[in-house]
């Protein structure tokens, strides 16, 4: 019998990017020459592992001021009070940085504009 010989297969070559997009990451290949993992990543992060493996903090949950000692509504008198609630140049300081809950961010909000509005409270820090 006669062995044919059949032509070598041609190094397949791979196609440009098109679409003329730069930068964009079209044409990138995701190297797997690391065992099969994403490139870029230390492999202690690619299970949700962390680095050094210190102690975790404990994340205290804040509790609202105003709603522990029992105060029905915010008083834009007592400035000592809402005070604590401005940050150093003036500003409102957010629900999330405060721990104030929302109904009580609402009443502190009006009172340290009526506050504002008659000179108890500045408007905007000293430079």
């Amino acid at each position: 019998m006669e062995e044919k010989a059949t032509p070598a297969p041609a190094p397949s070559a791979r196609p440009a990017p098109t679409g003329g997009s730069s930068g964009s990451g079209a044409g990138r290949v995701q190297r797997s020459d690391r065992g099969g993992r994403p490139s870029g990543r230390p492999r202690d992060f690619q299970r949700g592992g962390r680095r050094g493996g210190g102690r975790r903090f404990f994340h205290r949950r804040k509790v609202c001021k105003f709603c522990v000692e029992k105060m029905d509504h915010v008083d834009y008198k007592d400035v000592k009070v809402i005070g604590q609630f401005t940050g150093e140049r003036g500003k409102i300081l957010p629900r999330r940085l405060t721990g104030v809950c929302s109904q009580h961010q609402r009443q502190l909000k009006v009172a340290i504009k009526r506050a504002r509005n008659i000179a108890l409270l500045p408007f905007a820090a000293r430079r």
